[in-house]
């Protein structure tokens, strides 16, 4: 049985970590866009824009490989262990928008994280 829950907990691990680089790979994307969309043909514009963007597709492909492992891990466990431990996605995207986009981590977001961190420890005990 301890088996199975290290690869549950491997494949979130997968899961959460596929969806940082997509998102990643989206944030960086619509950061090369001119944003000032006030009107229908301003949108449609920024739209085409957005889909001739070769990160953005990156970042889908990203996405959609990690829901096939959510599901994978959907099909295996359940939903409130997977979920709870699916928060991990939010301690990987911090530590990576710091890292990669250059983003400011306020210290009363370190103090959520670290929240976050031993919330994932009790799910996981228990």
């Amino acid at each position: 049985m301890k088996q199975h829950i290290f690869l549950i907990i491997g494949l979130i691990l997968l899961t959460d970590i596929f969806d940082t680089i997509s998102q990643l790979f989206l944030k960086s994307s619509i950061n090369s866009l001119d944003l000032h969309v006030n009107t229908i043909k301003k949108a449609l514009q920024f739209t085409w824009q957005l889909i001739r963007i070769p990160r953005v597709w990156i970042g889908f492909i990203f996405s959609t490989v990690s829901l096939g492992f959510w599901l994978f891990v959907l099909s295996k466990s359940d939903l409130n262990f997977a979920f709870s431990l699916d928060s991990m996605r939010y301690i990987l995207i911090t530590l990576a928008s710091g890292l990669f986009l250059k983003e400011k981590i306020s210290p009363s977001r370190w103090m959520g994280i670290i929240c976050v961190v031993f919330g994932i420890m009790l799910v996981a005990a228990g």
